[in-house]
């Protein structure tokens, strides 16, 4: 890089992303080394290529990618930039695997202010950096204003998965039990708050966090009991037990007084008309295990902060239309379909 390039300063508190930004040329190379290369700091970035070389740890690979459009940008705890490196990192550690690497690209509106997206890139580079899962390569684009919402960005994240470990959606079995590392709905009413302009008496925060330190408890402590994990987002609990439900060709009985739900969440989701199992997370975890290894994992769960809340929510059983049913409070019973239609869109 030039001296002229080092030397010219972006306008970091009221200068704007424009078309130049992405096109390759020098206003691109000011926008990467003054603003994504110091928010995302570390020794593949420096390197300057277009890709990024690294060893790995014998085992089977993972790869995963995601795209990020939540709107709000910045939400009650946190924002685009913190949402995409923790929801890709929890969808490389639901296979069980130790994640390694990301890539990240931006696909940046004409107009967006410098100081926002210097924000989204110091949150990601923050979250990378605690989570030990560096973002070591990415490409940025700029679109016409009005062709985008601001700002949108993709993660690719790239994991080992430790020898003999193999979780899969198709391995429940019936009598299986079903753990969940903490309270439903808090991302979804977050954003959705913010969305909406709401006030709440109680603040309501998005769980967002990175879960692989969680995992790493759970595979621990009993990793040949542990059929299969995901990361409840789009569609909330519900949509992931219907979903492994029909992998696996099962059912699910579920117990509502064991779903843990905050109060303020449950009186939130009141007043919106929403369900709280319907309702994205973006820092839980559901888990089917073998009946016989449910305490252990579940009490590793509860050991670690992320985990404190957790509860075993319900059991596979035998059923034929692979259905999710739940008891009620009340007693009663009802089916806990699949999502009718986007109950919250923009929420990841």
């Amino acid at each position: 890089m030039s001296s002229r390039i080092k030397h010219r300063k972006l306008d970091l508190k009221d200068g704007r992303v424009d078309l130049a930004h992405g096109s390759g040329g020098r206003a691109m190379a000011h926008l990467i080394a003054e603003l994504f290369q110091p928010s995302l700091d570390n020794d593949w970035l420096r390197r300057g290529n277009d890709q990024a070389a690294f060893d790995v740890a014998g085992g089977r690979m993972v790869i995963t990618t995601d795209g990020y459009v939540v709107s709000p940008l910045f939400f009650p705890g946190g924002d685009i930039g913190s949402l995409a490196v923790h929801g890709t990192i929890n969808d490389i550690a639901m296979s069980g695997a130790k994640p390694l690497y990301l890539s990240a690209a931006f696909i940046i509106e004409e107009g967006f202010p410098l100081h926002d997206l210097q924000r989204i890139a110091d949150s990601m580079g923050a979250a990378s950096r605690a989570a030990g899962v560096p973002v070591v390569t990415g490409d940025t684009k700029v679109v016409e204003r009005g062709k985008a919402d601001g700002v949108f960005i993709t993660t690719t994240g790239v994991g080992v998965v430790p020898a003999g470990l193999d979780l899969s959606a198709q391995q429940a079995q019936i009598g299986d039990k079903v753990l969940l590392s903490g309270t439903i709905g808090d991302h979804g009413v977050a954003v959705m708050s913010q969305r909406q302009n709401l006030a709440f008496e109680t603040s309501i925060v998005s769980d967002s966090a990175a879960l692989h330190g969680l995992v790493a408890a759970m595979v621990a402590a009993a990793p040949q009991a542990l059929r299969v994990m995901r990361d409840p987002t789009r569609g909330g609990l519900a949509a992931t037990l219907n979903e492994l439900a029909q992998q696996s060709g099962v059912g699910f009985r579920l117990d509502e007084q064991q779903l843990p739900v905050r109060p303020e969440v449950a009186a939130a989701c009141e007043l919106l008309g929403l369900d709280p199992l319907y309702v994205a997370n973006e820092g839980k975890l559901v888990a089917v295990v073998a009946a016989d290894a449910a305490d252990s994992v579940l009490a590793a769960m509860r050991a670690h902060p992320l985990g404190r809340d957790a509860a075993l929510i319900g059991e596979v059983v035998e059923d034929d239309h692979r259905f999710v049913q739940m008891t009620t409070s009340f007693g009663g019973g009802r089916i806990v379909d699949w999502l009718s239609g986007e109950q919250l869109p923009r929420i990841c």
